[in-house]
C-alpha cells in the first residue's frame, strides 16, 4: 500500500522549508520538501509534505513554534 503525503506548510525559500523539515524530523515526523520555485524568475514556493497519519501532530508542532 502506498503511503499518502499531505501538504502541511509552504515556505518562500528553500532554507525556510529546511527549517520546517528539521523541526518536524526532530519530533520523529518524516517530512519531504518539493521545491516549486522557478530558478529564473524566483517565483513560487517550497512545499513541505508529511505522511497523512501525522498531519495532526505536525500541525501542533508548527503551531507551538509559531507561538514562541
Amino acid at each position: 500500500m502506498e503511503e499518502q503525503f499531505v501538504l502541511i506548510a509552504t515556505a518562500a525559500d528553500i532554507y525556510e522549508g529546511e527549517i520546517i523539515r528539521g523541526m518536524l524530523e526532530e519530533n520523529g515526523i518524516e517530512a519531504t520538501l518539493i521545491n516549486k520555485k522557478d530558478s529564473e524568475f524566483l517565483i513560487g514556493e517550497v512545499e513541505v509534505y508529511v505522511p497523512a497519519d501525522q498531519v495532526g501532530q505536525s500541525r501542533e508542532i508548527l503551531k507551538l513554534h509559531d507561538e514562541e
